[in-house]
C-alpha cells in the first residue's frame, strides 16, 4: 500500500484505542516533548558557539561541562529522529532509506570522528597515536565498540523482555547482511590497523543492503509520539518543521560533539576514572538515548517486532558504515601520512569481544525470534561485560568472554542449521513482494499507547489482524504480560511452517 505523500488530515490518522484524534495528536504533551528536547539542547548550543566565536560564556568544570554538552547531545538526536521520521513522509521509500540510515547514528559518527580526526592529527605532526597523554584513536574505537554493544546487551534485550518476539519474515535481509558485516569483522582482530580496504568492504556490505531494502514497497509507516502529532500538520508547516529540525540538530551536534568528547576525556582524568570508561559505556547512552528509548516505547505497547526490526536495521548501519569511514576521517586528517587507524593489542581484544557478541545476537536471530530466555542471556552478558570493565579493565578476561560467545553461537547454529540456507536466501534473493506478503499476513496489533505517546499509522485503513483470545482480542503471535513465552519447539515449528 503506497504510503501518502500529502499531510495525512486527522481522520485518516490512526491511532490504535486510545479515544479521540484530536485529544491525543494535538495533547499538550507532545509540545511539552518537543519543548524538552530543543531546551536540552539549547545551553550546550550555545556555550559550545561561545567557545567558537570568543563570546562570554561561563567556564563549567569537566564534569559539568561533559554533562551540558551531552545533554545537548541527546537533545539533537531526538529531534534529529523526528525530524527523519518525517521526511520519510516526503521522499521516495529508497532515499529514505539511506538518509534514514545515515541520520540514525549521526550523533554516534559526531563523537567517532571527533577522536579518529585528533588521531590522524597526531599522527601527523608526531608520527604516533597519541595526543596530550591520551590514544585518541583508542578512544575512537572504544565509542564505537560500545556503541554496538549497546544496542544488543541493552536495546535488544530491553524489547524483549516485554514480550516474546517473532520477526517478520523480511527481516531475514537485516539478518542476513548483519551477518555478512559480522563475517568480515571477525578479521579486523587479526589486524594493527583498520585500513580503507576494510572501508571499501564493509561500505559495499552497506549499499548492497540499501539497495536490497530500496527494492521493498513502501509501508504505511508507525509514527510515534511527537512524529505522529508533527504528521499532522499542514504540508508547508510539516515541511517547514523537519527541515528546521535537521538543520538545529545538525548545528547542535556540530557545536558539542568535540566539547562533549572532551568533557569526558577531562572528567576522567581529574576523578582518575580511565576516559577509556567513560567514552565506551558513558558517551553511547546519549548517542543511541533516541533509539533506545523509540524501541522501549514500542515494547510497552507490545509492538515488538517495530521495536526490534529498528535496533537491528541501527546494528547493521553501525556495524558497516560507521566502522568503515572511521579509517577514512583518520586518513584524510593525517593528509594520507598515515596507512589505517592503529589497532592496539588492548583495542584487538576489544573488537573481538564486539564481533563474537555480534556474532551470538545473530546466532540468536536465526529462527528470526528471540525469547525472555534469550533475552536474558543477551543482557547478562552484556553486564557481564560491564562487570569486567569496571573491575579488571582489559586483559585476558575479555577473551575468555569473546571465547564463551563464540562457543554459544556455534551451538546455536549447529542447532539451526536446517534454517541457514532458507535464511540466506530470503536475505538476498527472495523477491521483496513475497517477503512483505508475508509480513503483512504476521503483522501484530499495537496496544493502546498512553495518553502522553501517540501512536500513528497511515492510513487509517490498513489495521493489523486481532486474535481474539478468552479475554478479548490481543496482538496475535505476542505473548501477555506474564504468560509463558512459546516452546521452542512450536516456535520453530512455526517458523518452518511460514516458510
Amino acid at each position: 500500500m503506497d504510503v501518502p505523500r500529502t499531510p495525512p488530515r486527522i481522520s485518516r490518522v490512526h491511532v490504535a484505542e486510545v479515544g479521540a484524534c484530536d485529544a491525543c495528536l494535538r495533547s499538550g504533551r507532545q509540545r511539552v516533548n518537543v519543548a524538552l528536547a530543543l531546551g536540552a539542547a539549547l545551553p550546550g548550543a550555545y556555550l559550545g558557539f561561545a567557545l567558537l566565536a570568543g563570546l562570554p560564556h561561563p567556564e563549567p568544570a569537566p564534569p559539568m561541562a561533559a554533562l551540558v554538552f551531552g545533554l545537548a547531545v541527546v537533545g539533537a538526536a531526538f529531534v534529529l529522529s523526528w525530524a527523519a521520521e518525517l521526511a520519510a513522509l516526503e521522499i521516495s521509500a529508497g532515499l529514505a532509506i539511506s538518509v534514514l540510515a545515515l541520520v540514525a547514528v549521526l550523533p554516534e559518527y559526531a563523537v567517532d570522528f571527533v577522536f579518529a580526526w585528533r588521531g590522524g592529527n597526531a599522527v601527523q605532526a608526531d608520527g604516533t597515536c597519541q595526543q596530550d597523554g591520551e590514544d585518541p584513536c583508542s578512544l575512537a574505537l572504544a565509542n564505537m565498540t560500545g556503541a554496538n554493544r549497546l544496542l544488543i546487551g541493552i536495546g535488544w534485550a530491553l524489547v524483549v523482555l516485554v514480550a516474546w518476539v517473532r520477526l517478520p519474515r523480511s527481516s531475514a535481509v537485516e539478518v542476513t547482511f548483519l551477518a555478512l558485516a559480522t563475517l568480515y569483522s571477525l578479521t579486523l582482530p587479526l589486524k594493527r590497523t583498520v585500513t580503507l580496504v576494510d572501508l571499501v568492504v564493509l561500505v559495499a556490505i552497506f549499499v548492497a543492503y540499501t539497495l536490497r531494502i530500496a527494492r521493498a514497497p513502501p509501508e504505511a509507516p508507525n509514527l510515534v509520539g511527537p512524529s505522529a502529532w508533527l504528521a499532522t500538520l499542514p504540508a508547508r508547516w510539516r515541511r517547514a518543521t523537519y527541515l528546521g529540525f535537521f538543520a538545529f540538530a545538525a548545528v547542535v551536534i556540530l557545536l558539542s560533539a568535540e566539547h562533549f568528547a572532551d568533557g569526558l576525556v577531562q572528567t576522567g582524568q581529574q576523578l582518575g576514572i580511565s576516559p577509556f570508561f567513560l567514552v565506551q559505556w558513558l558517551a553511547p547512552l546519549a548517542s543511541e538515548a533516541p533509539e533506545l528509548l523509540v524501541a522501549g516505547l514500542y515494547a510497552w505497547h507490545l509492538n515488538t517486532t517495530s521495536g526490534l526490526g529498528a535496533l537491528v536495521s541501527s546494528k547493521v548501519n553501525q556495524w558497516t558504515l560507521l566502522v568503515g569511514t572511521l579509517p577514512l576521517v583518520f586518513t584524510v586528517a593525517s593528509a594520507g601520512t598515515g596507512t589505517g587507524l592503529p589497532v592496539g593489542p588492548g583495542q584487538r581484544e576489544e573488537l573481538l569481544l564486539t564481533a563474537a557478541q555480534s556474532l551470538f545476537a545473530i546466532a540468536v536471530l536465526v529462527n528470526l525470534e528471540i525469547s525472555v530466555r534469550e533475552a536474558a542471556a543477551l543482557s547478562g552478558l552484556f553486564l557481564v561485560q560491564f562487570a569486567l570493565a569496571v573491575l579488571v579493565p582489559g586483559g585476558a578476561e575479555l577473551v575468555i568472554l569473546a571465547a564463551a560467545y563464540l562457543a554459544g553461537a556455534v551451538v546455536l547454529l549447529l542447532r539451526a542449521r536446517r534454517l541457514l540456507g532458507p535464511l540466506l536466501r530470503d536475505g538476498l534473493r527472495t523477491p521483496d513482494p513475497q517477503l512483505q506478503d508475508e509480513r503483512r499476513r504476521t503483522a501484530r496489533a499495537r496496544r493502546p499507547p498512553t495518553a502522553g505517546w501517540a501512536v500513528a499509522r497511515f492510513p487509517a485503513a490498513s489495521q493489523p489482524d486481532r486474535a481474539a483470545g478468552p479475554a478479548g482480542p490481543w496482538p496475535s503471535g505476542v505473548s501477555r504480560p506474564g504468560a509463558a513465552p512459546p516452546g521452542r519447539r512450536a516456535a520453530r515449528a512455526a517458523g518452518r511452517a511460514a516458510r
